[in-house]
């Protein structure tokens, strides 16, 4: 008999995981998504804008990209029209964006088309394709049946490490739940990492919200107006960001750190020190999660860390290394937390 391949919670816990990396800073991972709005709502022209930032490595709807190429499938579109709407968002073309008029269907073709792509373009960041309908070779919209085309593009987007975004299309009937709108079963919502629902507050108002909700974002609503003459859904209630509580943590102890360059002790001696650098106020119980979850990120500013049981606790071994420092306070002499807390 096959068995589990399953791994202690004590492992899972004490294990640096590669951090999910964000194509869209906040709202778009990688992973599959959906992006759904009615007919002529303008989910091209946003989808388009998303595609052109992520080539050229600019913001959208206020939010930083990671730069890298970007696939759009405009199946429903012609070369002649989207040369209309590149004119119209931008006079510079980008080399890292190309697009496609045709593709085969899921299961049938696609995937392969998508893996000898990314065979080229090595820094491929995100796939999207316009419309899910235009890819189904099924009209059967069961839950079975939207389930299986989805997963298919989800264990796509895992095994690839990149985004892909589906557009779709959402019923004409009104929810108060938006994310109910979207066309076909819960079998799509359920399948995909994260779905986005454009809905114009008014038909034709010009004015619309964006619901996004997801397994590595934070639900919400952005209000988008979309402005005729840039031809961009631009935001309209732009959120001041929250001070990252991680930050502040990763800050004072590299400042500590950075002055000491080593630490044994308890997770409650680790925060008692960390008073020295910072009046912040840390819990013992966040301490290993913080470490283990920013692995990556300490790494780079050229910490290592350890646990080590004993009798009666365990015990966080940390230890600094200038040499490995890639960050840009390993020269500065005077560094302090409120510096670094943007940066970290």
């Amino acid at each position: 008999m096959k068995q589990f391949n399953s791994k202690s919670c004590e492992e899972i816990m004490t294990t640096v995981y590669k951090p999910i990396e964000f194509v869209i800073d906040g709202l778009i991972a990688q992973g599959l998504y959906i992006l759904a709005g009615a007919p002529k709502v303008g989910k091209s022209w946003l989808a388009l804008d998303m595609c052109l930032s992520i080539a050229k490595g600019e913001k959208i709807l206020g939010l930083k990209t990671s730069q890298g190429t970007a696939l759009y499938l405009c199946l429903e579109d012609s070369y002649a029209r989207i040369q209309n709407r590149l004119y119209e968002l931008t006079d510079e073309p980008t080399e890292m964006l190309y697009f496609s008029v045709m593709s085969d269907p899921i299961g049938g073709g696609l995937e392969e088309q998508i893996e000898g792509f990314m065979s080229e373009h090595r820094d491929l960041k995100i796939v999207f394709i316009d419309t899910l309908q235009m890819v189904r070779s099924d009209t059967d919209s069961s839950y079975g049946s939207d389930y299986k085309d989805l997963s298919v593009l989800k264990a796509l987007a895992d095994k690839l490490e990149i985004a892909i975004i589906v557009v779709h299309h959402t019923r004409k009937c009104k929810d108060i739940d938006p994310f109910n709108m979207i066309s076909g079963s819960t079998g799509i919502s359920g399948c995909v990492d994260g779905s986005m629902v454009l809905v114009e507050t008014k038909r034709g108002s010009r004015n619309a919200k964006l619901y996004c909700v997801g397994r590595d974002i934070e639900n919400a609503e952005i209000s988008l107006h979309f402005d005729s003459d840039l031809k961009k859904w631009v935001v309209t209630d732009e959120p001041s960001a929250p001070k990252s509580k991680d930050n502040i943590f990763l800050a004072a102890l590299y400042v500590y750190l950075k002055r000491y360059i080593s630490f044994t002790g308890t997770a409650s001696e680790l925060v008692s020190e960390l008073k020295e650098v910072t009046q912040e106020q840390f819990y013992p119980n966040r301490v290993t999660r913080d470490l283990v979850q920013n692995g990556y990120t300490l790494r780079k500013y050229g910490i290592d860390f350890q646990y080590k049981r004993t009798r009666n606790c365990r015990l966080i071994i940390l230890h600094y290394d200038r040499e490995r420092d890639s960050s840009d306070s390993k020269n500065t002499s005077e560094v302090t937390v409120n510096k670094l807390t943007s940066k970290v």
